[in-house]
């Protein structure tokens, strides 16, 4: 029907003419409450944000001469924050005369991956960002 129509329409009853889709070929409007509308679209996307989960990321930060049993429980760090969802970012950090060697580090990170390669996989293979070597490692789908 014709705009003028509509609007006499959402008059006569007493309520507002309300456009549900604007972009579409003709419009699609809705004589409704505009009050009441507002409220019911807001309680829709309050509920959507609830479902939404947040993904943080979690940084774990290693250096190139981290012993094994300290490796080990940064493992274990980064199987709970994998296994809540979590991104997790592993960072070797290098100090000094340890940036000489950095391609000899990559091994530890290597190792971390494949230890965790059960539940996790490589986001972001390692890349060197300065005086650190980054990985991203998130949950297996």
């Amino acid at each position: 029907m014709t705009s003028r129509e509509a609007v006499r329409l959402a008059e006569e009853a007493g309520l507002d003419l309300v456009k549900i889709a604007p972009t579409a070929k003709p419009p699609v409007c809705k004589i409704v409450d505009y009050g009441k509308f507002r409220y019911e679209q807001a309680r829709k996307e309050k509920e959507a944000r609830k479902k939404q989960k947040i993904i943080e990321i979690k940084e774990i930060r290693l250096s190139p001469n981290i012993d094994t049993n300290d490796l080990n429980t940064k493992m274990n760090a980064a199987r709970k924050f994998i296994s809540k969802g979590d991104k997790v970012k592993i960072t070797l950090r290098f100090r000094g005369r340890e940036m000489a060697h950095m391609a000899n580090s990559k091994h530890i990170l290597d190792d971390f991956a494949e230890a965790l390669s059960d539940i996790a996989s490589i986001e972001k293979a390692p890349k060197v960002e300065g005086r650190s070597m980054t990985m991203f490692l998130t949950e297996k789908r």
